[in-house]
Parts: structure tokens; sequence; C-alpha cells
């Protein structure tokens, strides 16, 4: 099993949801976060006063997946939210271990 975590921007995040569910994955975790990469950050205009903004608004999924459904995950993540533009976001993938579904105890694979 595989746990896939993806930060995209926020405007993508409703196409890459449709795409997901149209891939068959029906739980995603969702935060909003914030950060920085090579994007870095941009200067804006407040009551005549020009500031920083360093952090960008960023949109975090999380995804549990088995390993058969790992790669259609990724295409179908990476398509939906690409851009074509510096900031388009990151995706990583770590092991997982175990998961257990906390209402019936399933576990493995099967809990996913």
């Amino acid at each position: 099993m595989k746990l896939i975590t993806a930060i995209i921007k926020p405007f993508k995040l409703v196409a890459v949801r449709d795409a997901l569910r149209g891939a068959g994955i029906n739980g995603v975790t969702v935060s909003e976060v914030k950060g920085f990469g090579r994007q870095k950050g941009h200067t804006e205009l407040y009551r005549g006063a020009e500031y920083a903004v360093d952090f960008l608004p960023k949109t975090m999924l999380q995804i549990a997946v088995t390993e058969q459904q790992l790669d259609g995950v990724l295409e179908v993540i990476g398509s939906s939210a690409q851009n074509g533009k510096i900031g388009d976001g990151k995706i990583f993938v770590a092991n997982l271990e175990q998961v257990v579904r906390i209402r019936t105890g399933e576990t493995g694979s099967n809990a996913i």
C-alpha cells in the first residue's frame, strides 16, 4: 500500500477530485496549506503599503492506494492538476505499512 501526498493549486481541486472519482478513488483527505518552492512568493499592495507574501496558498491531498492503483492515480493527479506554469505542485509517494478501518476493524487493503 502507498500513501500519496499531492500539493496542488487550490483552483485545481475540483478538477482533481472529479478525475479521481472517475478513476474509482472514493477516499481523499484535503487540507488547506501554505508553502513556497521555486515559485517563491510575490508582493501585494494593501492600504498603500507594499508587503511580501512569502507563503502561497496550496491544497494538500492525501490518498491511500493499493500498489495496483498507484500508477493510475499518479497519472490522473498529474494530468488534472497540471497548468503548465511554475507552482503547479508536487506529488510524493510513501510506503504505507498498515491501515485500519476503525468502524469495522478491517486491515490492510480491505480498509482502503
